[in-house]
Formats: structure tokens, sequence, C-alpha cells
């Protein structure tokens, strides 16, 4: 496995390109009045652990510029290859050097993109990306139970329902089931023929 604790794998001017989406490094010229309107959207926000809390430009910014001077980070613009937009984020991390893992985690803050399977386009980029670029040994997810299109979007790439972290999570005034997923790096080379083959440009 690559060296966390060296110089990132892909730099804020590249791109991992796929069909439908393209990701690159989220920086700070995102940390805008849209991204802010996203993590303020009940409906976007509802999966989301930033939720807790109000957030501001200045606190995503700040949010940003650690990921970025993280090694063990990547946090991604999910960007609509139809559009060019930036319509959401993925992260990759944090990534343990000892254990060769990471989480995946993240949202499509643009509603009007909804539907079109570029979450799961991501995931898929991004599994790439972590077991090509960087040669972990395994992924994981965790997803809360009611969220049916994010077990979707992992079940489609490939990664496996693996356990259940009872009541773990709370909803509203009750508490709900957390679902967990991972992917090794032995079965992401069993599906490469059927994978997101992707580029750096």
């Amino acid at each position: 496995m690559n060296d966390v604790n060296s110089a990132k794998a892909i730099q804020p001017s590249d791109f991992l390109l796929g069909e439908e989406v393209a990701l690159r490094l989220v920086v700070a010229a995102d940390c805008g009045s849209t991204y802010e309107s996203w993590l303020a959207d009940p409906e976007v926000n509802k999966y989301l652990e930033t939720r807790w809390m109000t957030q501001s430009q200045e606190s995503i910014r700040s949010f940003v510029e650690a990921m970025l001077a993280d090694p063990s980070c990547y946090l991604f613009a999910i960007t609509d290859r139809r559009s060019g937009l930036h319509v959401g984020n993925i992260k990759l991390g944090p990534i343990s050097a000892c254990h060769g893992c990471a989480d995946i985690s993240y949202f499509i803050g643009d509603r009007a993109c909804w539907g079109r399977g570029l979450a799961t386009a991501a995931i898929g980029l991004v599994t790439d990306f972590g077991f090509q670029s960087l040669g972990l040994h395994r992924i994981q997810a965790g997803t809360y139970q009611s969220n049916v299109g994010s077990a979707i979007a992992l079940e489609r790439n490939g990664f496996r329902r693996e356990g259940c972290w009872r009541s773990q999570l709370r909803v509203g005034d009750g508490w709900e089931d957390h679902l967990w997923f991972g992917m090794l790096r032995d079965e992401w080379l069993s599906r490469r023929p059927l994978g997101h083959p992707y580029s750096i440009r």
C-alpha cells in the first residue's frame, strides 16, 4: 500500500474521469453559498452527521482546508460530466496505513441530480482509485437503515453487507440501525472487467 504519510496521490488540478461523473479534490473556491445551502437543506442533510451543528462558509472552508492538508483523507467534489457543475462530495478516508483500509462517505447536494446514479458512479470511481492508486486492502461504508438508495449504490458497486449495529443512529425522536458494507481487494480484482475504469487528467 502507498504510504499515507507521503504526498497525496492526486493533486487539486487533477480529475478522475468516469462516464457520468468526474472527481477532483474539493478546494476553498468550492466553499460558497451553494455548498452551504446543501448542508442546510433538511432533505440533503438527513443522513449527514454535519446536521447536528450549524454550518457556515467559514466552517466549511476550515473543514476543506483540513482535508487538503491530511494525507490520510481525500475529499472529492463530484462533478456532473453533462454540465461540469459540482453537485456533491465523496470522501475516502481516514486511511489506516497499518491495516490498509479506509471508509467512504458521500452525498449529492444538488437535488436536481438525484435519481441519476451519480452517487453510484462516484462510489465506483473512488473504489477504483483506492484499490488501484492507493493499493488499499479494504474499503468500507456505513449507512442508515432507511437510506435504501445508499445501500443500493454500494451493492451495485460490489460492496457486501457485512453487519448491523442495532439502534446506533438517532433519527428524529427514534433510533435506527447502522448497516455496514465492505469490499476487499480480491473482490474488486474479480470485478474489474465490470468496474468503472477511470483516467487521471
